[in-house]
């Protein structure tokens, strides 16, 4: 029984280590794409103009959400109220009435990695045009 133990240990040892050489290889691409790209990720293409699809589907279900508060509206018997003017109240801000604090932040973060670039041979963004991409991508 005490060999068998033994032949045990060193199957589950080696079958161990192989697994963690696997898991290495197979991730080790992940993390080195880790802060590559800045804080967002631009899985599907949308560019230029294009919204992104998380914000057409959060529209999309703001509009849900505001037909069926209006549906309750009307069955109390209350007037419902205008759909679009509630989901331009609810989207916020235009692009360019952005909060002070928060172009400042990402001034400094456009900052920061343009020193990033410069230090790793790239071509530095031009500050402000990349201020107003990065708020048009959050609004």
């Amino acid at each position: 029984m005490e060999e068998a133990f033994g032949t045990i240990v060193w199957v589950v040892a080696v079958v161990g280590a192989i697994v963690a050489v696997y898991t290495l290889v197979g991730t080790g691409r992940s993390y080195r794409e880790i802060g590559g790209r800045g804080l967002v990720r631009d899985r599907d293409g949308a560019s230029g103009g294009e919204r992104p699809p998380a914000a057409v589907e959060r529209d999309e279900e703001i509009r849900q959400m505001l037909e069926a508060r209006n549906a309750r509206r009307e069955r109390r018997g209350e007037a419902p109220l205008d759909l679009d003017a509630q989901i331009a109240a609810l989207a916020g801000p235009p692009a360019g009435d952005v909060d002070a604090g928060l172009r400042e932040e990402i001034r400094q973060h456009v900052v920061a990695r343009n020193a990033r670039r410069v230090r790793a041979g790239e071509e530095p963004l031009d500050v402000e045009q990349e201020i107003e991409r990065r708020i048009r991508d959050l609004t």
